[in-house]
């Protein structure tokens, strides 16, 4: 079992910045992570996912150059560094760990899941 806890969301002006911070408990060996957004009235959507050993990162198009998504085992803590936010940005985001250590932008493919931050990007 794995649990994961989201901290570090707000409200910010447009070309802020904000880091969120997913601590993940549990059996967490070989668990990649992945982080998601949903907007108001749409889908969950893949932001950004990072291997188990870190080595391998990937994101949706929208956030590349953007965000980063790094983590740091030691402290059983993933996060996402996020620059020049947007409004577009507004969502809850958050973050989910699979059972596998290659990243995957398939939400379908984590098996566990956090409650959520907000991030509200004011224009």
């Amino acid at each position: 079992q794995v649990q994961l806890i989201e901290s570090g969301g707000g409200l910010v002006q447009a070309g802020d910045s904000l880091r969120l911070s997913c601590v993940v408990s549990g059996r967490t060996f070989g668990s990649s992570v992945g982080w998601f957004r949903q907007a108001p009235g749409k889908e969950r959507a893949f932001v950004a996912a990072i291997t188990w050993g870190g080595g391998n990162t990937y994101y949706t198009d929208s956030v590349k150059g953007r965000f980063t998504i790094s983590r740091d085992n030691a402290a059983n803590t993933v996060y996402l560094q996020m620059t020049s936010l947007k409004p577009e940005d507004t969502a809850v985001y958050y973050c989910a760990a699979r059972n596998g250590v290659s990243g995957t932008s398939d939400r379908r493919d984590y098996n566990y899941w956090g409650q959520g931050t907000q991030v509200t990007v004011s224009s």
